[in-house]
Protein backbone atom coordinates (compact mmCIF):
# COMPACT_ATOMS: atom_id res chain seq x y z
CA UNK A 1 0.00 0.00 0.00
CA UNK A 2 1.66 3.41 -1.04
CA UNK A 3 -0.62 5.59 -2.75
CA UNK A 4 -4.41 5.52 -0.63
CA UNK A 5 -5.93 7.67 -2.97
CA UNK A 6 -8.91 6.42 -4.37
CA UNK A 7 -8.58 3.94 -1.93
CA UNK A 8 -11.42 2.51 0.80
CA UNK A 9 -11.17 3.83 4.26
CA UNK A 10 -12.37 3.24 7.14
CA UNK A 11 -13.19 5.84 10.17
CA UNK A 12 -13.99 5.00 13.48
CA UNK A 13 -14.12 6.61 17.06
CA UNK A 14 -16.27 7.03 20.04
CA UNK A 15 -20.11 9.54 20.18
CA UNK A 16 -19.23 12.59 18.77
CA UNK A 17 -17.59 15.25 21.52
CA UNK A 18 -16.61 19.14 21.32
CA UNK A 19 -13.04 17.89 21.75
CA UNK A 20 -12.38 15.83 18.88
CA UNK A 21 -14.73 18.89 16.65
CA UNK A 22 -11.57 20.40 15.15
CA UNK A 23 -9.99 16.99 14.20
CA UNK A 24 -12.71 15.68 12.90
CA UNK A 25 -13.08 18.32 10.63
CA UNK A 26 -9.58 18.19 9.67
CA UNK A 27 -9.80 14.83 9.02
CA UNK A 28 -12.95 14.96 6.76
CA UNK A 29 -11.47 17.96 4.59
CA UNK A 30 -8.60 16.09 3.66
CA UNK A 31 -9.71 12.45 2.79
CA UNK A 32 -12.50 14.40 1.04
CA UNK A 33 -9.13 16.34 -1.17
CA UNK A 34 -7.98 12.87 -1.83
CA UNK A 35 -11.07 11.58 -3.29
CA UNK A 36 -10.88 8.57 -1.08
CA UNK A 37 -13.70 6.43 -0.81
CA UNK A 38 -14.42 6.91 3.10
CA UNK A 39 -16.72 4.48 5.56
CA UNK A 40 -17.22 6.17 8.79
CA UNK A 41 -18.47 3.57 11.46
CA UNK A 42 -22.55 3.70 11.61
CA UNK A 43 -22.55 4.78 14.97
CA UNK A 44 -19.75 7.54 15.23
CA UNK A 45 -21.34 8.99 11.67
CA UNK A 46 -24.82 9.70 13.55
CA UNK A 47 -23.61 11.12 16.27
CA UNK A 48 -21.50 13.45 14.26
CA UNK A 49 -24.04 14.19 12.14
CA UNK A 50 -26.70 14.46 14.81
CA UNK A 51 -24.14 16.50 17.66
CA UNK A 52 -22.74 18.72 14.89
CA UNK A 53 -22.33 21.16 12.47
CA UNK A 54 -19.83 19.10 10.25
CA UNK A 55 -21.47 17.55 6.79
CA UNK A 56 -20.70 14.05 6.25
CA UNK A 57 -23.76 13.50 3.70
CA UNK A 58 -22.88 16.14 1.42
CA UNK A 59 -19.49 14.94 1.06
CA UNK A 60 -20.72 11.33 -0.04
CA UNK A 61 -19.11 9.58 3.14
CA UNK A 62 -21.23 6.60 3.58
CA UNK A 63 -21.39 3.87 6.90
CA UNK A 64 -20.09 0.45 7.84
CA UNK A 65 -21.43 -1.70 10.24
CA UNK A 66 -18.80 -4.70 9.63
CA UNK A 67 -15.71 -4.42 7.49
CA UNK A 68 -14.52 -6.92 4.67
CA UNK A 69 -10.96 -7.42 3.12
CA UNK A 70 -11.74 -4.73 0.32
CA UNK A 71 -9.85 -1.48 3.03
CA UNK A 72 -7.00 -0.22 2.96
CA UNK A 73 -6.97 1.62 6.16
CA UNK A 74 -8.72 2.51 9.65
CA UNK A 75 -8.62 5.72 10.93
CA UNK A 76 -9.13 5.61 14.44
CA UNK A 77 -10.27 9.12 16.26
CA UNK A 78 -9.91 8.63 19.83
CA UNK A 79 -7.53 7.19 22.66
CA UNK A 80 -5.81 3.64 22.70
CA UNK A 81 -9.25 2.11 24.04
CA UNK A 82 -10.79 3.56 20.79
CA UNK A 83 -8.37 1.50 18.79
CA UNK A 84 -8.33 -1.79 21.21
CA UNK A 85 -12.23 -1.13 20.33
CA UNK A 86 -11.54 -0.46 16.82
CA UNK A 87 -9.85 -4.10 16.03
CA UNK A 88 -12.83 -5.94 17.20
CA UNK A 89 -14.02 -4.78 13.38
CA UNK A 90 -10.32 -5.56 11.85
CA UNK A 91 -10.16 -8.78 13.88
CA UNK A 92 -8.13 -11.19 11.29
CA UNK A 93 -8.44 -8.64 8.03
CA UNK A 94 -4.78 -7.38 7.65
CA UNK A 95 -6.42 -3.65 7.45
CA UNK A 96 -3.49 -1.20 8.35
CA UNK A 97 -4.73 0.51 11.59
CA UNK A 98 -3.74 4.31 12.01
CA UNK A 99 -4.73 6.29 15.54
CA UNK A 100 -5.60 10.02 15.53
CA UNK A 101 -5.32 10.57 19.38
CA UNK A 102 -7.99 13.00 20.61
CA UNK A 103 -7.96 11.63 24.19
CA UNK A 104 -4.77 11.90 26.67
CA UNK A 105 -2.06 9.20 27.13
CA UNK A 106 -1.39 7.26 23.82
CA UNK A 107 0.90 4.48 23.18
CA UNK A 108 -1.21 2.85 20.60
CA UNK A 109 -3.04 6.21 19.27
CA UNK A 110 0.39 8.49 18.43
CA UNK A 111 -0.95 11.34 16.10
CA UNK A 112 -1.71 14.28 17.84
CA UNK A 113 -4.24 16.44 16.87
CA UNK A 114 -2.30 19.24 15.59
CA UNK A 115 -0.43 17.16 13.42
CA UNK A 116 -3.49 15.49 11.79
CA UNK A 117 -2.75 16.59 8.12
CA UNK A 118 1.13 15.77 8.13
CA UNK A 119 0.64 12.94 9.38
CA UNK A 120 -2.49 11.56 6.73
CA UNK A 121 0.34 12.81 4.17
CA UNK A 122 2.92 10.59 5.27
CA UNK A 123 0.81 8.12 4.93
CA UNK A 124 -1.12 8.50 1.78
CA UNK A 125 2.36 9.04 -0.01
CA UNK A 126 3.55 5.79 1.85
CA UNK A 127 5.92 6.89 4.43
CA UNK A 128 5.44 4.56 7.11
CA UNK A 129 6.13 1.35 8.26
CA UNK A 130 4.13 -1.83 9.75
CA UNK A 131 4.64 -2.59 13.36
CA UNK A 132 2.79 -5.79 13.51
CA UNK A 133 1.11 -6.75 16.89
CA UNK A 134 0.29 -10.32 18.54
CA UNK A 135 -2.80 -10.56 20.06
CA UNK A 136 -4.13 -13.88 22.90
CA UNK A 137 -6.85 -16.11 22.47
CA UNK A 138 -8.83 -17.82 25.45
CA UNK A 139 -11.53 -20.63 26.02
CA UNK A 140 -12.71 -22.10 28.49
CA UNK A 141 -13.04 -25.50 29.46
CA UNK A 142 -12.28 -26.35 26.01
CA UNK A 143 -15.06 -24.18 24.53
CA UNK A 144 -15.52 -20.51 23.57
CA UNK A 145 -15.55 -18.33 26.18
CA UNK A 146 -18.55 -16.61 25.34
CA UNK A 147 -16.98 -13.04 24.56
CA UNK A 148 -18.29 -11.46 21.20
CA UNK A 149 -15.14 -12.16 20.27
CA UNK A 150 -12.27 -14.16 21.95
CA UNK A 151 -8.92 -12.40 21.58
CA UNK A 152 -7.17 -9.28 22.94
CA UNK A 153 -4.49 -7.13 21.98
CA UNK A 154 -3.40 -5.47 25.73
CA UNK A 155 -3.89 -8.45 27.96
CA UNK A 156 -6.53 -11.20 29.24
CA UNK A 157 -6.41 -10.82 33.20
CA UNK A 158 -8.62 -12.53 35.84
CA UNK A 159 -9.42 -10.48 38.94
CA UNK A 160 -11.96 -10.41 42.06
CA UNK A 161 -15.21 -9.70 41.96
CA UNK A 162 -17.62 -8.91 44.59
CA UNK A 163 -15.54 -9.13 47.82
CA UNK A 164 -12.45 -7.34 49.24
CA UNK A 165 -11.02 -11.02 50.20
CA UNK A 166 -7.98 -11.94 47.63
CA UNK A 167 -8.08 -14.83 44.83
CA UNK A 168 -5.63 -17.64 44.57
CA UNK A 169 -4.92 -18.54 40.31
CA UNK A 170 -3.28 -21.68 40.27
CA UNK A 171 -1.12 -21.14 36.72
CA UNK A 172 1.06 -23.34 34.42
CA UNK A 173 2.37 -23.06 31.52
CA UNK A 174 2.14 -25.95 28.65
CA UNK A 175 0.64 -28.52 31.62
CA UNK A 176 3.43 -27.76 33.94
CA UNK A 177 3.00 -26.25 36.87
CA UNK A 178 4.34 -22.62 37.55
CA UNK A 179 2.62 -21.10 41.03
CA UNK A 180 -1.10 -19.70 43.24
CA UNK A 181 -0.85 -16.40 43.51
CA UNK A 182 -2.64 -15.43 46.24
CA UNK A 183 -3.50 -11.78 45.32
CA UNK A 184 -6.31 -9.69 43.21
CA UNK A 185 -5.72 -11.11 40.19
CA UNK A 186 -2.85 -11.92 37.46
CA UNK A 187 -2.79 -10.03 33.94
CA UNK A 188 -1.58 -12.05 31.19
CA UNK A 189 -0.14 -9.30 28.96
CA UNK A 190 1.15 -9.04 24.91
CA UNK A 191 4.04 -6.84 24.41
CA UNK A 192 1.68 -4.41 23.17
CA UNK A 193 -0.14 -4.32 26.32
CA UNK A 194 3.14 -4.16 28.50
CA UNK A 195 2.60 -0.32 28.75
CA UNK A 196 -0.59 -0.70 29.83
CA UNK A 197 -2.29 -2.73 32.87
CA UNK A 198 0.55 -4.47 33.56
CA UNK A 199 2.97 -1.58 33.28
CA UNK A 200 0.75 0.07 36.33
CA UNK A 201 1.09 -3.35 38.52
CA UNK A 202 4.64 -3.21 38.22
CA UNK A 203 5.36 -5.52 34.92
CA UNK A 204 8.03 -4.25 32.78
CA UNK A 205 8.22 -2.81 29.19
CA UNK A 206 8.54 -5.04 26.59
CA UNK A 207 9.56 -3.93 22.54
CA UNK A 208 6.11 -4.05 20.64
CA UNK A 209 7.13 -6.59 18.70
CA UNK A 210 9.11 -9.08 21.01
CA UNK A 211 8.40 -12.63 20.88
CA UNK A 212 6.78 -12.90 24.23
CA UNK A 213 3.75 -12.53 27.06
CA UNK A 214 4.31 -11.17 30.53
CA UNK A 215 2.36 -12.25 33.69
CA UNK A 216 1.53 -9.82 36.23
CA UNK A 217 0.16 -10.39 39.76
CA UNK A 218 -2.05 -7.52 40.87
CA UNK A 219 -1.20 -6.62 44.05
CA UNK A 220 0.36 -10.16 45.41
CA UNK A 221 0.28 -10.83 48.82
CA UNK A 222 3.02 -13.36 48.22
CA UNK A 223 5.54 -10.32 47.87
CA UNK A 224 8.27 -12.98 45.70
CA UNK A 225 5.49 -13.32 43.29
CA UNK A 226 7.02 -11.22 40.82
CA UNK A 227 6.31 -10.94 37.07
CA UNK A 228 7.83 -13.23 34.86
CA UNK A 229 8.34 -12.66 31.01
CA UNK A 230 7.84 -16.31 29.24
CA UNK A 231 7.79 -17.01 25.47
CA UNK A 232 5.17 -16.29 23.43
CA UNK A 233 4.44 -20.33 22.34
CA UNK A 234 3.85 -21.07 25.72
CA UNK A 235 -0.16 -22.33 26.47
CA UNK A 236 -1.11 -20.90 29.90
CA UNK A 237 -3.86 -22.30 32.02
CA UNK A 238 -5.54 -20.65 34.92
CA UNK A 239 -7.93 -21.69 37.50
CA UNK A 240 -9.02 -19.40 39.99
CA UNK A 241 -10.44 -20.04 43.68
CA UNK A 242 -11.49 -17.84 46.18
CA UNK A 243 -14.48 -17.11 48.94
CA UNK A 244 -16.60 -15.89 46.36
CA UNK A 245 -18.05 -18.36 44.05
CA UNK A 246 -17.07 -16.81 40.43
CA UNK A 247 -14.49 -13.84 39.45
CA UNK A 248 -14.40 -11.78 35.76
CA UNK A 249 -12.27 -12.50 33.44
CA UNK A 250 -11.48 -9.74 30.74
CA UNK A 251 -10.35 -9.37 27.24
CA UNK A 252 -8.71 -5.98 27.06
CA UNK A 253 -12.20 -4.18 28.08
CA UNK A 254 -14.98 -6.86 27.52
CA UNK A 255 -15.51 -8.57 31.23
CA UNK A 256 -17.10 -11.91 31.60
CA UNK A 257 -18.52 -13.22 35.07
CA UNK A 258 -17.05 -16.97 35.52
CA UNK A 259 -17.79 -19.50 38.18
CA UNK A 260 -14.44 -20.51 40.11
CA UNK A 261 -12.51 -23.63 38.99
CA UNK A 262 -12.64 -22.70 35.71
CA UNK A 263 -10.26 -23.71 33.68
CA UNK A 264 -8.99 -20.93 31.62
CA UNK A 265 -6.46 -21.42 28.74
CA UNK A 266 -4.72 -18.78 27.15
CA UNK A 267 -2.41 -19.11 24.37
CA UNK A 268 -1.48 -16.72 21.17
CA UNK A 269 -3.94 -15.75 18.70
CA UNK A 270 -3.33 -17.26 14.64
CA UNK A 271 -3.30 -13.96 13.57
CA UNK A 272 -1.83 -10.16 14.39
CA UNK A 273 -2.67 -6.79 13.99
CA UNK A 274 -0.85 -4.33 11.84
CA UNK A 275 -0.79 -1.14 12.83
CA UNK A 276 0.77 1.69 10.97
CA UNK A 277 4.19 3.29 12.40
CA UNK A 278 5.58 7.08 11.02
CA UNK A 279 8.71 7.07 10.96
CA UNK A 280 9.19 10.27 13.19
CA UNK A 281 6.66 8.42 16.07
CA UNK A 282 8.83 5.12 16.67
CA UNK A 283 7.81 2.87 19.36
CA UNK A 284 11.05 3.93 21.40
CA UNK A 285 10.66 7.76 21.10
CA UNK A 286 6.74 7.61 21.88
CA UNK A 287 7.92 5.74 25.38
CA UNK A 288 10.33 8.39 26.20
CA UNK A 289 7.74 11.20 25.53
CA UNK A 290 5.05 9.47 27.76
CA UNK A 291 6.90 8.22 30.38
CA UNK A 292 8.91 11.66 31.02
CA UNK A 293 12.30 9.70 30.47
CA UNK A 294 14.42 12.36 29.58
CA UNK A 295 13.04 14.93 31.99
CA UNK A 296 15.82 14.02 34.77
CA UNK A 297 19.13 15.38 32.91
CA UNK A 298 20.78 12.08 33.81
CA UNK A 299 18.73 10.44 31.72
Amino acid sequence: MTNLTHMKIAVYGPLYNERSKSTIKILIDYLKSKKANVLFEKTFYESIVTNSSIDLISHGFNTFKVLDASYELLISVGGDGTILRAITYVKDLNIPIVGINTGRLGFLATIPMNKVETALSEIFEGNYRISKRSLLAINIDGNEPGFDLNFALNEISVSRKNTTSMISIETWLDDEYLASYWADGLIVSTPTGSTGYSLSCGGPVIMPESDSLVLTPIAPHNLNARPIIISSDKVIKLKVTGREEKHLVSLDSRIKTLPNNTTITISKASFQVQMIELKDERFIKTLRKKLLWGADQRN
